[in-house]
């Protein structure tokens, strides 16, 4: 039997206790050990971004980092963007404006786009649409998508004069 490593990782701001087997992803420990299932299971190669995440502010896709790789970084899911009751920016503009349809690919463009709008708070269209190119989506188009994205963009660039 293959032992389990013992660690604590930084996921959405808090140290959390993890126990598991040192070859699963970090797409495994969250949705498996962590029971955050936000985070969606794709394609399992990194094609589709249903399993974007957050780490040390950068999208990464979590079907292809070790979990073991992670140990004293910050990792954010999609339950981290909310404060409270209070929808990120993000989330609000993607309701309002009919950027999800299914939903599965929500997750990931979310945090794709968080990582975008952290690091680049007013981007072009044309910005917009190549930092999601790696998110997979069947159901909208991509049209509701980039126009919540700019939304969200004007919104947090509001909030913050």
């Amino acid at each position: 039997m293959q032992p389990k490593l013992h660690m604590t990782l930084k996921v959405n701001g808090e140290e959390v206790e993890a126990s598991f087997a040192p070859y699963k992803t970090l797409l495994e420990v969250l949705r498996e050990d962590l029971d955050l299932t936000g985070t969606k299971h794709g394609c399992e190669l990194g094609e589709c971004g249903a399993c974007a995440v957050l780490i040390d502010g950068e999208p990464q896709l979590a079907c292809l980092v070790l979990a073991l790789e992670c140990e004293g970084r910050s990792v954010q899911t999609v339950e981290g963007l909310a404060n409270g009751t209070q929808l990120h920016p993000l989330q609000a503009a993607f309701a309002d404006r009919g950027g999800s349809q299914c939903g599965y690919c929500t997750p990931g463009m979310l945090m794709t786009a968080k990582g975008l709008l952290d690091k680049e708070p007013q981007p072009s269209r044309e910005r917009i649409r190549e930092a999601i190119a790696g998110n997979i989506c069947r159901c909208t188009g991509y049209n509701q998508i980039v126009e919540a994205i700019e939304a969200a963009a004007s919104e947090l660039a509001g909030s913050k004069r």
